[in-house]
């Protein structure tokens, strides 16, 4: 099984990283979009709004998987 993780803040998640995940699910069987908590940017939106907004956004792509995360990505 190939998987694939896209960490970031997703604040707010645009048509450019909805385009990204759509693409790489032809690629890979499963995309893990890992939205940051702590971050030195300022979010416009709260950690749990960017969770919930991805999960609206990507809930008909069943390869995508929206998990939250903070710390470092290698962790």
């Amino acid at each position: 099984m190939r998987i694939a993780m896209y960490p970031g803040t997703f604040d707010p998640l645009t048509n450019g990283h909805l385009s990204l995940i759509r693409r790489g699910c032809e690629v890979f069987d499963q995309i893990i979009v890992a939205v940051a908590d702590n971050t030195p940017k300022r979010p416009l939106f709260s950690h749990e709004e960017r969770v919930n907004m991805a999960r609206e956004a990507l809930k008909d792509e069943p390869r995508a998987c929206v998990e939250p995360f903070s710390g470092l990505t290698v962790e």
